[in-house]
């Protein structure tokens, strides 16, 4: 996982996500997953930085790859923070790539169908109703 300068433009965004991509596979690296986790606030300022834009990079290899894709990091100025976990267990199954234009169909399509879909709305306002009870 890294960390971005959170004002880098969208397209920036993406151009690192897959220049990082491509050095792991160039080293002999598996991409498993990889997905922008979107703009969020950090528990603490990081280079004057009060947010940060999050990236899970999930990769699968012999390790040598590590120390160069950090390194690459570390040089770069829009990157303020990487983690690298071994992780321990079952791996996660890679997903397959999607075409942008068939994310936004799908996108427009859930929108609709949820716009379409009826709503049970069902309000308790037994907290703010006041019981009469007989004086026993």
């Amino acid at each position: 996982m890294y960390i971005l300068r959170p004002d880098i433009a969208e397209e920036e965004v993406n151009q690192h996500i897959d220049k990082y991509n491509k050095l792991l596979e160039d080293m002999g690296g598996k991409i498993l997953d990889s997905q922008m986790r979107g703009k969020r606030r950090l528990a603490y300022t990081i280079a004057k930085n009060r947010e940060g834009i999050y990236v899970q990079l999930s990769h699968q290899g012999d390790g040598q790859h590590i120390e160069k894709i950090e390194k690459a990091m570390r040089l770069s100025e829009d990157v303020i923070r990487f983690m690298t976990i071994k992780q321990e267990g079952p791996l996660p199954k890679p997903k397959p790539k999607i075409k942008t234009s068939e994310t936004t169909n799908n996108q427009k399509n859930e929108k609709i169908d949820n716009d379409n879909s009826p709503t049970n709305v069902k309000e308790d306002n037994s907290k703010n109703s006041v019981v009469d009870k007989p004086n026993e």
